[in-house]
């Protein structure tokens, strides 16, 4: 077992304990991947749905929930849709990321205090870093500039992107996310675009933010049309693993990047900030894949 200097912090002996607040959180595999991670570091680690859906609550019941976790004990939460932004103002410390980005998965609770992080950014960068780090990044297109779309849109100018175009049915959001990456990486960096078609005309790669393909809500984000063989596809989703948007880019020979590796590499960077261990990637990888493999023989 690898040791980073916060592990010092961690008692052992004692039950880690987690949870995941959102809605509709059901098929989340996020939970099993960290107790499984935990079972093989030799921690007694625990992790709890907390669904807001089958609780029948709203956001504004996230001060409530964070009081009781801290009062029964939690060392953290993963936050997700539709918390990330709502969770800011209860929180007394960001990370730099995830000021930046204004959004939190990740929150750490410890000796009274609640730090906020944003670990999936990481994961989509690491995910690409091990599968496409050859791929062109001249121009790049991005469907979605959501709260997941700007954690990638960010990891994509880390990994280089020149100019990274992102299209979203709302305009305003796509500016607004294009804007904070030109501050950040430099003018004309990140562009707001309505045409699919005209972006995608010169672009190296494409990669799906939006929620369209999940199995909640069939098709593709653009029409299949648009894609050709030259152009690498990456998504964010893992339910299916296997998109339509995928099953068509890899027919027609592009190079594509699912979403389990930002599912896998967000959840270990989480446990590394919760734990203070440094997780077994490969094995988190592994594991991944056969709750994958379980699910789609269920």
């Amino acid at each position: 077992m690898t040791e980073s200097p916060a592990a010092a912090d961690l008692d052992t002996r004692r039950p880690v304990l987690l949870g995941l607040i959102g809605t509709g959180i059901g098929g989340s595999l996020t939970p099993a991947m960290h107790q499984h991670e935990g079972d093989a570091q030799g921690l007694r680690l625990q992790y709890k749905r907390i669904d807001l859906q089958r609780l029948g609550l709203g956001v504004a019941a996230l001060a409530e929930l964070l009081l009781a976790a801290e009062r029964m004990g939690f060392d953290g939460l993963n936050i997700t849709h539709p918390a990330k932004q709502a969770v800011l103002p209860l929180l007394h410390e960001l990370s730099d990321d995830a000021r930046f980005l204004g959004a939190v998965n990740t929150v750490v609770l410890r000796d009274g205090r609640r730090v906020g992080h944003n670990t999936d950014w990481q994961g989509f960068a690491e995910a690409f870093r091990r599968r496409m780090d050859n791929a062109p990044r001249a121009r790049v297109v991005q469907m979605g500039a959501g709260g997941a779309g700007a954690a990638v849109a960010y990891a994509a100018m880390t990994l280089g992107v020149e100019r990274l175009t992102i299209v979203d049915m709302d305009r305003s959001r796509a500016e607004a996310v294009a804007a904070m990456l030109c501050g950040r990486f430099g003018a004309g960096r990140a562009v707001a675009a309505d045409d699919p078609a005209a972006a995608l005309a010169d672009a190296d790669g494409l990669i799906n933010t939006t929620p369209v393909g999940m199995a909640k809500y069939p098709g593709t984000p653009l029409p299949p049309a648009l894609l050709r063989p030259a152009l690498w596809v990456a998504e964010i989703i893992y339910f299916p693993l296997e998109t339509e948007l995928l099953r068509t880019a890899r027919a027609l020979g592009c190079r594509t990047l699912d979403g389990g590796g930002m599912a896998v590499f967000q959840a270990t960077h989480a446990f590394r900030l919760f734990t203070g261990l440094e997780p077994d990637a490969e094995r988190v990888l592994r594991h991944f894949a056969e709750l994958v493999a379980a699910g789609s023989a269920a």
